[in-house]
C-alpha cells in the first residue's frame, strides 16, 4: 500500500469514526454505514476527478488490505 493509498483510508477512516462512532456496525445496514460515509467519498470523487463508485471501490480494495495486514501481524505476533 503507497503513502498516498494509506492517506485516502486514513481520511476515510477518521471521517467514519467522526460520523459512525455511536453506531453498533453488527445492527447497522452496511447500505446505512456507506449513506454516513458519502460526504468524504463525494469530496474524495471531486478532487480526484474520479466517480464515486470508484472512490468507493478503492475504498473497500483498500480496507480489505489493511485488515489483511493487521491480520498477518497479530498472527506473526502470537505464532
Amino acid at each position: 500500500m503507497t503513502d498516498k493509498d494509506k492517506q485516502f483510508l486514513n481520511r476515510i477512516n477518521a471521517y467514519a469514526n467522526e460520523k459512525l462512532g455511536d453506531i453498533e456496525p453488527q445492527k447497522t445496514p452496511v447500505s446505512a454505514q456507506l449513506e454516513q460515509l458519502k460526504p468524504v467519498m463525494m469530496e474524495i470523487a471531486k478532487e480526484e476527478s474520479i466517480s464515486l463508485e470508484d472512490v468507493f471501490i478503492k475504498y473497500m480494495d483498500l480496507a480489505t488490505e489493511a485488515a489483511v495486514e493487521r491480520e498477518k501481524w497479530l498472527q506473526e505476533g502470537l505464532g
